[in-house]
């Protein structure tokens, strides 16, 4: 997979090298020339110049890429790069990184972005995630299908503690896609039981989190 990131502060380098490090193909975007580290992610293409000009981004070959990640920390440029990145290039997958939360309802479909990640939401996410046991903690929203990333972590008298979980009737439009026991974080298969302390992960459609609440605690909003 070929990704452009646009913006190489800690951010943008941190994705790089997350992305290189799976075998995939990553060209860093950065306009401020004291920015420019390549040898912080020596394995990435790097060029210097404004993503928000569309002629750079023709020389980035943007056409060709896979998935496009605007990454800087202005809202304003991030959403300028995702725009030219959908509507001029078709670039497939556009991920758009939000810095602040009153602007987190523009990074949509309009704007070309198919995956807004808020760094506000994510953060708030994160210290509720890491607080909150017997609740619905959303983690991520999918603009594009208004589909959310939901954990549970259950507590000791969830009505399906010790069900296996071909026996959780969860309602159509969520999918369990993993479980996190202590330091095991493995893919639930229909025999799996579910134990108190677990940390379910769900792709869940926004309305149907509420019925997805009941079942897994016995308790909606």
């Amino acid at each position: 997979m070929r990704v452009a990131i646009a913006g190489a502060g800690n951010v943008g380098r941190s994705i790089a090298a997350e992305l290189v490090g799976n075998g995939h193909q990553v060209l860093l975007i950065e306009r401020d020339p004291e920015a420019m580290r390549p040898e912080r992610v020596p394995e990435a293409e790097w060029l210097l110049a404004d993503a928000c000009e569309l002629e750079n981004l023709r020389q980035a070959h943007l056409e060709s890429c896979d998935v496009a990640v605007s990454a800087t920390g202005d809202d304003k440029v991030n959403l300028v790069v995702s725009l030219l990145a959908k509507t001029e290039f078709a670039v497939p997958r556009v991920v758009g990184r939000v810095n602040r939360a009153e602007n987190e309802w523009l990074f949509n479909e309009e704007w070309g972005v198919d995956v807004s990640v808020s760094k506000p939401r994510l953060l708030a996410a994160l210290v509720e995630e890491a607080v909150s046991v017997g609740d619905l903690v959303r983690l991520l929203t999918f603009r594009q299908s208004q589909a959310n990333l939901v954990e549970i972590t259950l507590p000791l008298d969830a009505p399906h503690v010790g069900s296996a979980v071909a026996d959780v009737p969860l309602p159509s439009d969520v999918a369990m896609v993993a479980i996190i026991r202590g330091r095991r974080v493995f893919a639930p298969s229909p025999d799996d039981t579910l134990e108190s302390g677990d940390e379910l992960v769900f792709v869940c459609h926004e309305d149907a989190e509420d019925a997805a609440r009941a079942v897994i605690l016995g308790k909606s909003r």
